[in-house]
């Protein structure tokens, strides 16, 4: 596999890691959080297990992204502590993915916290899809600032 890309993170949260790793795994909380500001999620599927899938309608017009879907496959899940999925950005009108993408997530407890740490690794980007990867590391932190306000609620 080649790495066209690759951003590693680590946020704290005020949560239980079993939260955090739930806000990955549940349609509802996922569709709260995920994308960066000025998108929503108008529809989401999700199978949270081992080969299971999850697809994401990324909605932000104002940006130039209509009913952007981005879609995966869980390759590995240990509840609580770590998750493995693929991510396939559709933005072609003919359904195709002009890019592709490996992240793990580590959910330890720190301090009475949980300590996030991503690692996004860009497997594939074709011409023209520049600005997603560009914005990659933006992109997971304005997630992860809307990940850190639902916590909260």
């Amino acid at each position: 596999m080649t790495i066209i890309k690759e951003v590693t993170l680590i946020r704290y949260f005020s949560a239980p890691k079993e939260l955090v790793f739930k806000a990955f795994t549940n349609r509802e909380m996922l569709m709260q959080w995920w994308g960066p500001h000025g998108f929503t999620n108008p529809e989401c599927e999700m199978d949270a297990r081992e080969n299971g899938k999850w697809k994401i309608n990324m909605h932000a017009p104002q940006l130039g992204f209509p009913n952007s879907w981005v879609e995966g496959v869980f390759t590995e899940i240990i509840p609580g502590e770590k998750l493995v999925f693929t991510t396939k950005g559709i933005f072609r009108p003919d359904g195709s993915h002009g890019l592709e993408g490996l992240n793990t997530v580590i959910f330890q407890e720190e301090n009475g916290k949980t300590k996030l740490t991503l690692h996004a690794a860009l497997t594939k980007l074709d011409k023209g899809f520049e600005m997603a990867a560009n914005g990659m590391e933006q992109g997971w932190s304005e997630s992860f600032e809307k990940l850190a306000t639902l916590l909260t609620k």
